[in-house]
């Protein structure tokens, strides 16, 4: 769809509201009446510019998403998972409910779920399966170790367990304990050592 009648900082205005209120109300009770009221806009305009709730939740979802390098190589497969870490925002404030409220959403209506591992999830797992087939192909990585398939759930999953269990936010020095306590020995490879 064109985004040509709305100036980014309107886009952006729509998209903040439009995961605000997911995060309140969830995604079965957010409507697009819902999100034109607080907005101040027509349903219209949204419609036009988006088509679909579930198209306006996941362009909403993806611009909010943290960006990824598309590509890094450092030599090493700490040093790309770190350069990856590192592109993580460090005052993320973002809120457990907001999380909370997309897997729900998820689970619950496949199509959503579909779009947002297509427009989301799959090109941010890309990069890291790109970075873990670098390092296979290193040889730092046993092709065959039976962690590989669980890299992605493991830098993410504490982290939403962490804020979800304990309200403490994870910055990436947690990412980074994740990574050389759990996730490297995991996979065969030894992390620094620490003074």
């Amino acid at each position: 769809m064109s985004m040509s009648r709305l100036t980014p900082e309107r886009t952006d205005e729509l998209y903040a509201a439009t995961l605000r209120l997911l995060a309140e109300v969830g995604y079965d009770k957010l409507t697009m009446d819902r999100i034109a009221e607080e907005t101040r806009s027509s349903k219209a305009t949204l419609y036009r510019q988006w088509g679909s709730k579930e198209a306006l939740v996941v362009a909403a979802i993806d611009a909010d998403a943290p960006a990824v390098p598309e590509s890094v190589d450092t030599g090493t497969l700490r040093g790309d998972l770190m350069a990856l870490l590192e592109a993580l925002p460090r005052d993320d404030d973002r809120d457990i409910a907001l999380a909370a409220a997309i897997l729900h959403a998820c689970k619950s209506h496949p199509s959503l779920a579909q779009s947002f591992n297509d427009r989301v999830v799959a090109t941010r797992v890309q990069v890291v399966t790109t970075v873990v087939d670098r390092a296979i192909a290193r040889g730092e990585v046993a092709a065959d170790n039976p962690a590989i398939p669980f890299v992605v759930p493991t830098l993410i999953g504490p982290a939403i367990l962490r804020e979800a269990l304990t309200g403490e936010q994870c910055g990436p020095d947690y990412f980074i304990e994740i990574l050389d306590a759990v996730l490297l020995p995991a996979l065969g490879v030894t992390p620094p050592t620490t003074p």
